[in-house]
């Protein structure tokens, strides 16, 4: 970003709070990618498994409540249900509280397909995480809360323009 991009984008910043940003941005960056290659390896695109993994986290949704869940667009989350139906890792079912509404369900083949993928990276965070404090901890839990609905807002400001 160059700094005419960057004084029109954001206020002043300090060299500090300007270091942090790069490494967000950095973060995001490598998340992505890290995404990507495990994406790879479960033969999916990285929306789709990141998708699964908020199904995961959830349990059975509509293809709305999981749109509101991923800050998609339900055109698109229709077209990540397709993908990961048909690659097995879910199946659409009637609605057992309304049997005119199709929930979307995890077959559970992601659970043993992908875990493994992440045991060496839960490991490393477990053992960066030791070396804080627990209110250390809250504070970067406040932070990261903070730009996750920070994040989603922004996603939904895209959608309307």
């Amino acid at each position: 970003m160059s700094s005419d991009q960057r004084n029109h984008a954001v206020p002043q910043l300090t060299p500090l709070q300007e270091e942090l940003l790069l490494e967000l941005r950095q973060n995001s960056a490598r998340a992505v990618m890290f995404h990507q290659l495990i994406s790879e390896k479960l033969g999916l695109n990285a929306t789709d498994h990141k998708c699964l993994d908020f199904l995961n986290s959830a349990g059975p949704v509509t293809a709305g409540r999981l749109a509101e869940l991923t800050g998609l667009t339900t055109g698109a989350v229709t077209n990540v249900i397709d993908r990961l139906e048909q690659a097995g890792y879910v199946v659409r079912d009637k609605d057992p509280n309304d049997r005119r509404r199709v929930v979307v369900k995890p077959t559970g083949r992601e659970s043993e397909t992908i875990p493994p993928l992440f045991d060496s990276v839960f490991q490393a965070t477990h053992n960066i995480l030791l070396g804080y404090s627990e209110q250390e901890l809250r504070m970067i839990l406040d932070f990261i809360k903070q730009c996750n609905a920070m994040t989603l807002e922004e996603m939904n400001k895209l959608k309307q323009d």
